[in-house]
């Protein structure tokens, strides 16, 4: 099992490259006094038919070639569910997937967020090609990263790999996370 609910969102969302999305938005969602994490993963990739989304949430099944069992789903859904939780994943042929995991969020076993900046830095920096919209909300404050508007800015033809770029998007995502948990051990 992974040991961070940030390495869990990492991993869904490269299925979601896998799958061709050019647009992947991610939600997490702390609500203290509803005691949960939300975490929502929505994608415009190619999709699942229902027997792909059952497959999907079964451990020894993979469409992976280079190991023979496919563990990150449904490490994902035990792990929401030992907490109280709940899972699901929503998804239509052509049109994309939704992946939702709802924790408990003082449940003594519900492993801990972690570096949830350094894993949405990673996805934008390493897949510069595709949008993603990065939303963090903590009770009622919330702050969103989009790299749609961050192209607007920047002009099209700017890498988020770029040295000054990739500083300035490490950067905001820890300092709008400290500035709405105000660094909240999660």
């Amino acid at each position: 099992m992974m040991p961070e609910i940030s390495l869990n969102i990492l991993d869904v969302a490269e299925n979601s490259v896998r799958a061709g999305a050019s647009l992947i938005e991610i939600t997490v969602s702390v609500q203290p006094d509803a005691d949960s994490i939300t975490v929502i993963i929505e994608d415009n990739g190619c999709g699942m038919t229902k027997e792909q989304v059952q497959q999907v949430q079964d451990p020894f099944f993979t469409t992976r070639t280079t190991r023979k069992v496919g563990l990150g789903v449904p490490f994902f859904k035990q792990a929401a569910e030992s907490t109280g939780g709940s899972f699901r994943i929503d998804s239509e042929t052509g049109k994309g997937t939704v992946v939702e995991a709802v924790f408990g969020l003082s449940h003594i076993d519900r492993m801990p967020l972690g570096d949830i900046s350094s894993t949405i830095y990673t996805l934008v920096v390493f897949n510069s090609d595709i949008d993603f919209v990065y939303t963090y909300k903590y009770g009622e404050k919330q702050f969103v990263l989009d790299t749609r508007e961050m192209r607007e800015l920047l002009g099209h033809d700017i890498s988020f790999s770029e040295p000054e770029v990739s500083v300035f998007i490490k950067e905001y995502l820890e300092t709008n996370r400290l500035e709405t948990d105000g660094g909240a051990d999660i």
